[in-house]
């Protein structure tokens, strides 16, 4: 049984989201359709692109994902479908595969041109529906399109290091349901940069020199609970993605504050790490 999932900025008050998933049942009555988030901020392919990496392969191979994000097709906003790691994505070609594709190569890619068979001012609704419907059928991507061999690339998908690779400017790309600021800096690309070297993390006017193995490791649990006063104390992980990840110990927005709000960081504000030198003696 086919699996299609939906990734989009439609929010729930409208009524997108149950208009392409009854469009999807109208076709095939029997697959299964799962929400991955409807709550992506409007048009911010940098959130778009941070979900669907980390939730795609959760799903067995030969899923389906519909991305519904900045869609509106014109002569700057292609269509394409694309298989990657076993699993397909149908999306516009405005930078959302990018992340995943520099980490995966694509099978194949494909610019969709059934537009002309297809007249539309909801392309999720009207084109992208009918792809994903194509694929779970069995069908093939040159049915439905032309093989290109390049996708439209994200911007600042990748951090900067400088000519002497003592710095690290990358910049925020998610903001959590937390206030948790993820930035694009990856834990492999990080230790590959530090080799070892000590560093400090600045974000504003904020400062850390440790990175911590989960959240907890904030707490000395040898003080009595009554004692401690961590909530709400700054850190910063490398999430379960693997990002670089800045927050507070147990953030709520309506008491202790979230890093974003309390730091001022939103999406692509800078981030940076600078690392202290390794001196040479004779």
């Amino acid at each position: 049984m086919a699996i299609i999932t939906l990734t989009t900025d439609f929010g729930e008050k409208d009524h997108f989201a149950g208009a392409t998933k009854g469009a999807i049942y109208s076709e095939l009555p029997d697959v299964k359709i799962v929400d991955i988030s409807h709550s992506v901020s409007p048009f911010s392919i940098p959130e778009a692109a941070y979900i669907i990496q980390n939730a795609y392969n959760s799903f067995p191979k030969g899923t389906i994902h519909i991305i519904g994000i900045d869609s509106e097709i014109n002569p700057e906003n292609k269509h394409i479908a694309l298989k990657l790691d076993d699993h397909f994505f149908i999306c516009a070609n405005n930078g959302i595969m990018s992340m995943i594709c520099s980490e995966i190569a694509p099978e194949k890619i494909v610019e969709i041109n059934i537009h002309d068979r297809i007249q539309t001012s909801f392309p999720v609704l009207d084109v992208f529906v009918k792809v994903a419907c194509h694929i779970a059928r069995g069908g093939t991507l040159d049915v439905i399109g032309k093989t290109i061999s390049n996708i439209k690339p994200i911007k600042n998908i990748v951090p900067y290091v400088n000519e002497d690779k003592t710095q690290i400017i990358g910049s925020v790309i998610y903001i959590d349901n937390y206030g948790n600021v993820v930035t694009n800096i990856k834990r492999d690309f990080f230790e590959a940069i530090q080799k070892g070297r000590t560093f400090e993390i600045s974000a504003r006017n904020y400062k850390f020199k440790t990175i911590l193995s989960k959240y907890s490791d904030i707490v000395n649990f040898e003080i009595p609970e009554e004692k401690r006063h961590d909530e709400g104390r700054g850190l910063v992980v490398f999430n379960s993605g693997g990002f670089l990840e800045i927050a507070l110990y147990k953030s709520n927005t309506t008491t202790v504050g979230s890093a974003s709000s309390l730091m001022g960081l939103g999406v692509m504000d800078a981030v940076s790490i600078n690392f202290l030198r390794i001196e040479k003696f004779n």
